[in-house]
């Protein structure tokens, strides 16, 4: 099996100029957890936003300077601040097996997947991981 099998395609994405505010505002009215950070010059990949880091960026902020002035620091820090830059890049035709490695070694919590201009084509998280593992198991 490879990337392209269980992989989200079209994941929803966030500019590299935007804000923490803007970033914490789109995982909530979209439901997610991961944001892949592409150029607002060249539309490729910068990075990864995950919910564990902004979680604790805003606990922080707020620890700091408290629910008052939460709202205005999370929009004037840049969203760049934050964003996991080291990480290893998947294609769509990168086998399974091979990326099972990196989760379990490195305990990611989702992989973007580009393409060879670096265009963000998809994501993989560890809950595709466990979709497939119950695929695989109901299949017995």
């Amino acid at each position: 099996m490879k990337v392209h099998d269980i992989m989200t395609l079209n994941p929803v994405c966030i500019s590299d100029a935007a804000t923490i505010y803007d970033a914490h505002a789109l995982m909530q009215s979209r439901g997610v957890r991961h944001l892949p950070v592409i150029s607002e010059t060249s539309g490729t990949l910068v990075g990864v936003l995950t919910h564990k880091k902004m979680i604790a960026t805003v606990m922080s902020l707020y620890n700091r300077y408290g629910a008052g002035a939460l709202d205005r620091r999370e929009r004037h820090m840049p969203l760049t601040e934050l964003v996991e830059t080291e990480y290893p890049v998947l294609f769509s035709d990168t086998p399974l097996l091979e990326v099972v490695d990196y989760f379990i070694q490195h305990k990611y919590g989702c992989l973007p997947v580009t393409d060879a201009d670096g265009k963000v084509q998809g994501i993989i998280t560890s809950s595709d991981f466990v979709s497939l593992c119950k695929q695989l198991l109901q299949a017995q």
